[in-house]
């Protein structure tokens, strides 16, 4: 088994051990905001992180960390971890579905090993650089060619509420053309799910690294194109099958 795969089956335990974590949920919440009023981190979150920060350095104390709640490090191995330990917060409070931990693991030439595990949806996406992308052991590929008039997409929207008024400008010229829109409540998931064909699309303005980075080769390696641009003074993610991609970026206003 060569060095990446190595990693790749250690963040693919890591994961595994931090959802069983967050699946014993708390009695009551110890609640702090991050950006905005209305987003949170739980101290499950600082837990998960806690777990994935510990496993990490415990297998490869020299690698590098970035982490939503903080765990930054710097590596001395040329290899850098960019961990979400939970990505979709807001559904975790709520006692929704479909939240998920995000691991991704980067070297100079970028992310070589991605997993997106979901515990209450039962799904574990993985992907390898030039390995291709699998749901549960099983290969995927994205949905491709699709129309406009047929896709179904997904979003998600700001916590800076002055943002979602930009935001619906592009829901706005979308909703018209497409079959229907889904709000899943985790970036990471709603890219994956691209990668399995569970929805055609994807955009989203704002994602930071650690939203993206693993989702991201997920969709790739499943033959999606994902791209992020600067939009209205945003960073817009698009992630769709090669057709869809282009007729979706010609949809959006300039």
């Amino acid at each position: 088994m060569s060095n990446e795969n190595q990693i790749l089956e250690l963040a693919l335990t890591i994961a595994r051990q931090a959802g069983e974590l967050l699946m014993n949920r708390p009695a009551s919440w110890d609640l702090t905001e991050k950006s905005t009023a209305i987003d949170i981190a739980t101290q499950m979150d600082h837990a998960s992180e806690k777990l994935i920060v510990d496993a990490i350095l415990t297998a490869r104390p020299d690698d590098g960390i970035i982490g939503e709640e903080g765990a930054n490090r710097e590596s001395t191995s040329g290899v850098t971890w960019v961990i979400d330990p939970v990505d979709g917060t807001v559904n975790y409070f709520y006692g929704l579905p479909g939240w998920s931990i995000s691991i991704a693991v980067k070297d100079e030439n970028g992310v070589f090993a991605g997993v997106v595990h979901s515990p209450t949806t039962h799904s574990t996406w993985r992907a390898s650089r030039g390995g291709g992308s699998f749901l549960n052991d099983v290969r995927i590929e994205c949905n491709n060619p699709v129309e406009l008039n047929r896709a179904l997409l997904s979003s998600g929207f700001a916590y800076d509420v002055t943002a979602r008024y930009e935001q619906l400008k592009i829901v706005n010229a979308l909703l018209p053309q497409i079959r229907d829109l889904r709000r899943i409540g985790s970036a990471a998931a709603d890219i994956c799910h691209v990668a399995t064909g569970l929805v055609d699309g994807y955009f989203e303005t704002g994602l930071m690294e650690w939203d993206l980075a693993a989702a991201e080769l997920i969709a790739r390696e499943a033959g999606a194109i994902v791209e992020t641009k600067k939009w209205h003074g945003f960073n817009l993610t698009i992630a769709a099958g090669s057709q869809l991609f282009e007729q979706i970026s010609r949809a959006i206003p300039e």
